[in-house]
């Protein structure tokens, strides 16, 4: 007959089997959602100063009502700045970026708020540069199944003034 230890390889191994189907059928019940939502953009103030600062209001956002579901453990956001220089044809720079886990707010309170990451440039490509564009993007992190990066689908453009801000000397 078969043995203690026959029995208990049998069942552990039948166990993962059940696990590992269960993990495939998590992940595909979610893999083809689409995850993407409308996204507002505003800026009141632009300052341009040698070491660059970017500020603007952020209105209220709720992220909850499409992108949470039962497959998602966290989202990655980030807000970033495309343009182009004489020097380089894209440039990309990360400016803002926040983890929001499961059960926490997704009510976004960003009002005045400054850059988490300074905007340095190659040279000085960023002065009176008339297209800088800002786009909310997010990394959905899934329990189990691919990580998808979703672009929002909207984004601002904005121009960048000729002058630097005068920084005060103390």
């Amino acid at each position: 007959m078969n043995t203690v230890l026959s029995r208990a390889n049998s069942l552990f191994a039948f166990s993962l089997s059940v696990m590992a189907a269960l993990t495939f059928g998590c992940f595909i019940t979610t893999a083809f959602k689409d995850r993407s939502v409308p996204v507002n953009i505003h800026v009141s103030k632009v300052m341009l100063k040698n070491v660059d600062d970017f500020t603007g209001p952020r209105e209220r956002s709720d992220l909850g009502f499409p992108i949470f579901d039962w497959n998602v453990k966290q989202l990655f956001l980030y807000l970033s700045a495309e343009y182009s220089t004489k020097s380089n044809v894209l440039n990309q720079v990360v400016l803002w970026d926040k983890i929001v886990m499961r059960g926490d707010s997704t009510k976004l309170n960003l009002k005045d708020m400054k850059s988490k990451y300074y905007f340095f440039d190659d040279g000085n490509g960023l002065r009176a540069n008339k297209n800088i564009t800002l786009t909310l993007s997010w990394n959905v992190v899934p329990n189990a199944g691919i990580l998808p990066l979703v672009m929002g689908s909207g984004h601002v453009s904005l121009p960048f003034p000729d002058t630097y801000e005068t920084a005060k000397s103390y």
